[in-house]
């Protein structure tokens, strides 16, 4: 099993409201093959408890313009750590300490990377004189660069276990 493609549209149009209040290290996993209750993660990070709600904001934006309305919302007012959860994928927008910390992608990195790739370089803001870091042939984001396999390379008979924190249910 793989995730759906609305559960794809959804985490594709999260990672381009995501990219367009410049979030950092946006992922995607496909973790329909671990757990039962989700098909994806997206993850992302902020410089700022302001920069994690305007972040949490712009997505709740996008996917409320595509009919969807989170079934749950947990951390929104200590911008820590935001989890949206959208039944089909779940939203982790975290502080880059809270990431370092938590090291989602650590407890999740046999689940195959989600391509989203364009939608991060193509709501990339770039400003005036400075060239693009990400292209067609270098990404803003590489997987291998966070230690996540490629959607090729993922085993999907292994397991992986959940965080104990309370923030999230997966």
């Amino acid at each position: 099993m793989t995730a759906t493609d609305l559960s794809v549209s959804l985490v594709r149009a999260a990672a381009r409201a995501a990219a367009d209040k410049q979030a950092h290290d946006v992922v995607a996993l496909d973790v329909s093959e671990r757990l039962a209750i989700t098909d994806a993660f997206l993850i992302a990070s902020a410089s700022s408890e302001r920069q994690v709600n305007a972040i949490v904001d712009a997505i709740e934006e996008a996917l409320a313009e595509l009919g969807e309305k989170p079934v749950r919302r947990e951390g929104r007012s200590e911008g820590r750590w935001v989890l949206l959860d959208y039944a089909q994928v779940i939203v982790h927008v975290q502080h880059q300490e809270d990431r370092v910390f938590y090291a989602l992608e650590r407890l999740w990195n046999d689940s195959p990377v989600i391509d989203i790739t364009a939608e991060l370089n193509a709501h990339a803001s770039v400003p005036a004189g400075q060239e693009r870091a990400g292209s067609p042939d270098r990404p803003l984001v590489d997987p291998a660069e966070l230690g996540l396999p490629s959607s090729d390379s993922a085993d999907p008979g292994s397991a992986a276990g959940t965080s104990g924190d309370d923030e999230t249910r997966a």
